[in-house]
């Protein structure tokens, strides 16, 4: 399994918010919110959760479990 995300979606949907801003927020470096959305890291819990907080949604709104069938 590999995990998604819809963290682009999210910062386009709250006002065309840049990576940087996002980062500044809640705490982050601009890579680290490149590397979620590109899916190269995965965050942890705490940053999944003021990631949820931030765009006032559900974690499961943001993240979600892409099934390999492999």
């Amino acid at each position: 399994m590999k995990l998604g995300n819809h963290v682009r979606r999210c910062r386009f949907d709250h006002g065309d918010l840049s990576q940087q801003a996002l980062a500044d927020a809640i705490g982050v470096t601009r890579q680290t919110i490149f590397s979620i959305e590109k899916g190269k890291f995965v965050p942890s819990t705490l940053l999944a959760l003021k990631l949820a907080k931030f765009f006032a949604k559900s974690v499961e709104e943001i993240f979600f479990l892409i099934e390999n069938n492999s």
